[in-house]
């Protein structure tokens, strides 16, 4: 038996709603760069939201931007799970 379909990643507008979020400001005072805390907190909601971990060890430094930080949660949310995965 599987589980439900897994939610699709969240796009562009979605990273930007959520940063402006935690900046408590509106999404188009959003900048492209994202620093280390709105990115911390990035990945907490997003590992919250979606009910999973993610690993960021070589992707980090891609994620300092929001295209970045898009393609990198796409690419994570779209790898099979940790224990399935072969290194």
């Amino acid at each position: 038996m599987s589980g439900p379909s897994p939610a699709p990643a969240p796009g562009r507008p979605e990273v930007i709603a959520l940063l402006a979020q935690h900046d408590e400001c509106a999404p188009d005072e959003v900048g492209e760069r994202i620093d280390s805390l709105q990115l911390a907190w990035l990945v907490h909601v997003v590992e919250e939201r979606y009910g999973i971990r993610i690993d960021l060890d070589e992707e980090l430094e891609a994620m300092d931007t929001v295209d970045g930080a898009v393609a990198v949660l796409a690419g994570a949310l779209a790898a099979p799970a940790p224990g399935g995965r072969s290194s």
